[in-house]
């Protein structure tokens, strides 16, 4: 069992540690919210997202979205769209400073319901995502029985979390630094660039 958990650990990090949409959007709101307590909308509803998908690729019920050719397009196709779509906003997005009321200095946010919403997409429409979950972490527990198959999953479960979490802290502090969110203007481009790049390459993937 601890070898099945200490798998899940590192097989988890190296799928969640390259710079893709969902951690792109976690540390974007980490840095744009005033305090890491106001991120903890996106920062937890993408944990859950996570957990929900690792535990449906655990348990097998993957494996009936991966052998159906209908519901694998049907999701790419929604993928895409998303993509192109988050590229859009974030690219018009301006996180520089606007002044509240009381003459301080602060950055354009989302509201607690446009992360859940945001976070939600680019978690459970995310095309690279849900591939990694499924067609990774699903196909690597087959080699566990039920009680290892639990301790693969929890570990991979607690990299979500801890990243997450961490991911909107580091954002916090560049956020701290950046009060003109001129640094911001241009992760924002990056982003934005990410996230178009990510939607051609699933365009060619569904093309072939």
């Amino acid at each position: 069992m601890a070898e099945a958990f200490i798998h899940g650990l590192i097989l988890a990090f190296g799928l969640i540690l390259p710079l893709g949409v969902q951690n792109v959007f976690i540390f974007h709101q980490g840095a744009l919210q005033k305090h890491f307590i106001h991120a903890l909308p996106a920062v937890l509803t993408a944990s859950l997202c996570d957990t929900l998908l690792i535990i449906l690729a655990v348990f097998g019920v993957s494996i009936m979205v991966l052998g159906s050719f209908l519901i694998k397009t049907i999701m790419l196709c929604l993928g895409i769209l998303f993509l192109l779509y988050m590229g859009w906003s974030t690219w018009k997005s301006t996180p520089s400073a606007v002044k509240e009321n009381n003459g301080k200095t602060a950055k354009e946010t989302f509201t607690p319901f446009k992360q859940v919403v945001f976070s939600a997409s680019v978690s459970l429409l995310n095309p690279h995502a849900i591939m990694d979950t499924i067609g990774v972490i699903g196909t690597s527990s087959l080699q566990y029985n039920e009680g290892e198959k639990a301790a693969f999953a929890l570990a991979c479960i607690l990299v979500s979390w801890i990243w997450f979490a961490g991911l909107a802290l580091a954002g916090r502090r560049i956020g701290d630094l950046d009060q003109s969110g001129r640094l911001m203007n241009a992760f924002n481009k990056i982003s934005a660039l990410v996230m178009w790049g990510a939607a051609i390459y699933v365009g060619f993937t569904l093309a072939k």
